[in-house]
């Protein structure tokens, strides 16, 4: 499936989860959109991060959805057993060993750890994954060359705004179910590209790219305040933007498409200062 199509894609169940929540949610309060937080595999670890995600769950009422990576855990994993990571255009070849690990790291340790870190300071974090409730489906990219990695189809959100109507925080691993059900299965989805679809799908009213700098960065290394989709399309091309920020590019595309009213990517100081980061729009 190519970006556009994908983007295509999430436009589309945005808007079936948008009528959905128009004809059942009555009040401002209950049709405001969450803000959705990607967390990169580097940026779990900041001791500061737990605090900060409490700190916002409060800001905005319990209305914030935090979804999660692990690759560093997953990768140095597949070093231990003798094979080396691939990637290609910043998203991970996965392939049926590495699958198992993806399961181990994302929908367990990683999830746990982080759930168990907002816990400890009273936030009430609940860790799910993709293929509870199949809330995410999703088919493979292209199995000759990604593997076991997959591009969302779809997006259930029942079981996420159940916890979010309950006072919960849902924390969740982008590990999805198969949307193939003769096939079964998992896949692994890349987390920004989950984040989008999740985002798109709930209406959020931010969706925030967490990274370990200040931003987008330029030719210079300095961060880019904001940038246009055909900004961020002509730093992919010119390889200023490549790997994991690219993906991050794209997944920015997929969210805004889908009708997310703003994508920030920045670092965990920006998390709490509205407008630092570099902010993604359509135009």
């Amino acid at each position: 499936m190519t970006i556009g199509a994908l983007a295509a894609s999430i436009a589309a169940m945005a808007a079936t989860n948008a009528a959905a929540r128009s004809s059942s949610e009555e009040s401002d309060e209950k049709t405001r959109g969450p803000i959705v937080v990607k967390l990169g595999g580097r940026t779990q670890s900041d001791p500061g991060l737990p605090t900060a995600l409490a700190a916002l769950w409060k800001e905005c009422d319990g209305r914030l959805v935090v979804v999660h990576g692990g690759g560093d855990q997953i990768s140095a994993l597949q070093r231990l057993r003798g094979e080396e990571p691939v990637f290609v255009g910043g998203r991970r070849v996965t392939t049926e060993g590495a699958l198992e690990l993806v399961r181990m790291v994302l929908s367990g340790l990683a999830n746990k750890q982080l759930v168990s870190a907002l816990t400890s300071i009273g936030a009430p974090a609940v860790g799910i994954s993709g293929e509870d409730a199949t809330l995410l489906r999703a088919e493979p990219i292209d199995v000759a060359t990604f593997g076991f990695s997959g591009t969302p189809t779809s997006v259930d959100t029942r079981l996420i705004e159940s916890l979010l109507v309950n006072g919960f925080l849902p924390v969740i691993s982008p590990v999805a179910a198969n949307a193939d059900v003769t096939v079964g299965g998992a896949l692994n989805v890349n987390g920004d590209d989950a984040a989008a679809a999740i985002a798109a799908a709930l209406g959020a009213s931010e969706l925030f790219l967490m990274i370990d700098v200040a931003g987008v960065l330029d030719a210079d290394k300095q961060c880019i305040g904001a940038l246009t989709l055909d900004a961020a399309r002509d730093l992919v091309a010119s390889g200023i933007a490549g790997g994991g920020m690219a993906a991050k590019l794209d997944a920015s595309a997929q969210a805004l498409i889908g009708g997310v009213a703003q994508v920030r990517i920045g670092d965990l100081a920006a998390l709490s200062l509205p407008g630092a980061g570099t902010t993604v729009s359509r135009s």
